[in-house]
């Protein structure tokens, strides 16, 4: 199994898990086979769950179709940045610097879910 399908059955059980490279101790995402900072061999590991928002975008649709929901790209504590949804928050209130928390998995579990810091 490729990183890729490793990552997402990770989630598919419920686990938020990035890389951490294991000779120059880098953290990774998205998900590779090596390090790209040295080439070097990649775990798993279970990230803080902090970060802030780096910038955002609201999801238009019909409230017949879920309404609308923001979408951010969040830099993690670790230093890499992921694409996240923004719940418990109004998405015209999702700013860029916002601290945030992981909140959880989408329900498809393909979608790390975080919420505001003061959510929390």
């Amino acid at each position: 199994m490729g990183p890729q399908a490793e990552y997402f059955d990770l989630l598919t059980k419920g686990q938020f898990r990035i890389q951490r490279c294991n000779d120059c101790t880098s953290a990774v995402f998205y998900p590779r086979t090596h390090c790209p900072e040295c080439g070097g061999t990649l775990t798993w590991a279970t990230p803080k769950g902090t970060g802030v928002v780096y910038s955002t975008t609201i999801i238009r649709r019909k409230p017949e179709h879920g309404g609308d929901y923001g979408v951010a790209l969040v830099d993690l504590s670790e230093g890499v940045r992921m694409m996240a949804q923004i719940v418990d928050c109004a998405p015209e209130h999702v700013h860029i610097g916002m601290p945030v928390r992981y909140a959880g998995i989408g329900p498809n579990a393909d979608t790390i879910l975080y919420r505001p810091e003061h959510a929390a």
